[in-house]
């Protein structure tokens, strides 16, 4: 499990495909404290299994489920990317409950100043749109940001100077595609209750009747 809060940023050392799965190698410092090979790291909020550890960088294996859900297929040599250590049992949990586990992507459609943040739009699917809510909390590329708005086909975050310092998103730009991973008590409430998995948030099926013959 991870909380979201971006310990550095690493750089892609080689990724290696063959077909629907490979290895991939980051070159990393802070992280590599205390990591033996079989712990968990998030890679732009992929949650990855070490597999060798060498003096400045790690590997890790990716598989073909891996590659379908997030960006990870699309990184190059010298790429920088979100790492995050899995969160410590006498850990400060000041994200939110993050599993590592992407629902999907998200294009960056704009970004646009205000006072010292930055607004960071992004469009996605309707089944993630479905999940999203004003001041919930979402991972984008492993950083756990608080949805400031929701549209019909995209929503918006507004980040902070120092997130912007401490992680890759304001370095990207408009086309760019980014891991997305909801709330997993949205996705649990959703799968008990029995929601359609792609139908926004707008076009709720939640009514009177819904609750009360659902016993609330």
């Amino acid at each position: 499990m991870f909380t979201g809060i971006i310990e550095e940023t690493g750089t892609v050392r080689s990724v290696s495909l063959l077909g629907d799965s490979g290895t991939i190698q980051i070159g990393a410092d802070l992280i590599l404290g205390g990591t033996r090979p079989g712990d968990s790291i998030a890679v732009n909020g992929v949650c990855l299994t070490v597999t060798s550890i060498f003096d400045k960088s790690f590997t890790a294996d990716v598989m073909a489920e891996t590659l379908r859900r997030s960006n990870l297929g699309q990184l190059r040599t010298g790429d920088q990317v979100n790492l995050e250590r899995a969160m410590s049992a006498e850990g400060r949990f000041g994200g939110h409950i993050v599993s590592g586990h992407i629902d999907g992507t998200g294009t960056i459609s704009f970004m646009e100043k205000e006072g010292n943040a930055t607004w960071v739009y992004i469009r996605t699917s309707a089944g993630i749109l479905a999940l999203i809510v004003e001041k919930g909390s979402i991972a984008i590329d492993g950083i756990s940001l608080t949805v400031a708005k929701v549209g019909l086909e995209d929503f918006a975050v507004s980040i902070i100077p120092h997130t912007s310092s401490h992680t890759t998103l304001l370095k990207k730009k408009a086309g760019d595609v980014v891991n997305l991973e909801n709330d997993i008590v949205g996705k649990y409430v959703q799968r008990l209750l029995g929601l359609p998995q792609s139908e926004p948030m707008h076009k709720s099926r939640i009514t009177e009747e819904f609750l009360r013959e659902n016993g609330f």
